[in-house]
């Protein structure tokens, strides 16, 4: 591990004001502490930001706001997460392990890095590492690679259960830096990686999440995580599908839907929303729409079992909710 400063700013204000190039905020350090040891990330200076008043779980304006430092365990079992949007809570509780969901928080879970192998390697190239050293997954090991948004530079699967959860809502970050204040759709903020596959998401440099929001969906509280993986604890998605359903009479009104496992980011689902507005609420109804959820798949030599397992997914995830009174 190399060596790096540490300061520890009480405000915003001052955390903003030390950040700079070689910098990274600290905050659970559940991704951070780890990376820094295997040193794939090697920063300079390291800000530890747990005491900025970043906290806090609230509905303002309508929408649900979440504070960037709120652990993750703690927004699961918020009484204005846990009922109105159990499909937040659920993917936190499907998040790494009890340990680890009480020391990471919102923002950090946000921004984690992806889990490929290669890229935890430093004795192996990476294109999200060292740009322009080539990419082994696409021909390598890749059962757990993404097939959606893959480029001939990357296929590194984005590793946020949250993330999918958040996106299928129309979530929002809000982030701080020295040149003000500024708001972006979660789904707009993570990038594909193209040619570019360092380049994870909108972040400037030196700026800071400060907070989620959720905009008011009242049907919300008919939706569903559903996570397919190798074993039920601490592991990452094969596949998963996070849906929300405006049910009535029998019939789909209107539906969320969003994928994890499969993609490069979190992965929204409009072919599938749409194919189920207006549908009746049976599984024939159910398999036809979840029949888009895998469109424009790039199956790599070991996942190519994934496009019809996120099917599989998107349907159990649908007769689920349908089966809820």
């Amino acid at each position: 591990m190399r060596p790096y400063t540490y300061a520890a700013p009480g405000t915003v204000r001052e955390a903003l004001a030390l950040a700079g190039d070689g910098s990274a905020y600290l905050a659970g350090g559940t991704t951070l502490v780890d990376l820094v040891k295997l040193e794939v990330m090697t920063p300079e200076h390291v800000l530890d930001i747990t005491r900025l008043p970043l906290r806090g779980v609230a509905v303002r304006d309508g929408a649900l706001r979440i504070g960037a430092l709120e652990r993750m365990a703690d927004v699961a079992e918020h009484p204005l997460v846990a009922g109105p949007y159990p499909v937040l809570a659920e993917a936190l509780l499907r998040s790494a392990s009890p340990q680890i969901r009480n020391m990471a928080t919102i923002g950090g879970n946000l921004l984690q890095r992806t889990r490929c192998g290669y890229f935890r390697d430093t004795a192996s190239a990476c294109n999200k590492r060292v740009p322009g050293s080539g990419c082994p997954a696409l021909t390598g090991e890749n059962r757990m690679h993404a097939i959606l948004g893959t480029s001939d530079a990357c296929a590194a699967t984005h590793p946020s259960d949250l993330a999918v959860a958040l996106v299928a809502l129309d979530a929002s970050v809000h982030l701080a830096s020295r040149d003000g204040e500024r708001s972006v759709k979660l789904a707009d903020f993570y990038l594909l990686p193209g040619g570019t596959p360092e380049k994870e998401n909108a972040l400037r440099p030196g700026e800071l999440i400060t907070s989620v929001s959720v905009p008011a969906l009242a049907w919300a509280e008919r939706s569903t995580y559903v996570k397919v993986r190798d074993r039920s604890s601490y592991e990452f998605a094969l596949t998963s599908a996070a849906v929300a359903l405006d049910l009535r009479d029998g019939v789909v009104r209107a539906a969320r839907v969003a994928a994890g496992g499969v993609g490069t980011r979190p992965w929204r689902l409009p072919a599938v929303e749409a194919a189920l507005t207006g549908a009746p609420a049976r599984e024939d109804a159910f398999e036809a729409a979840a029949a888009k959820a895998a469109d424009g798949a790039r199956p790599l030599a070991h996942n190519a079992f994934k496009p019809e397992l996120l099917r599989r997914t998107v349907v159990r995830a649908l007769l689920e909710l349908a089966g809820r009174s």
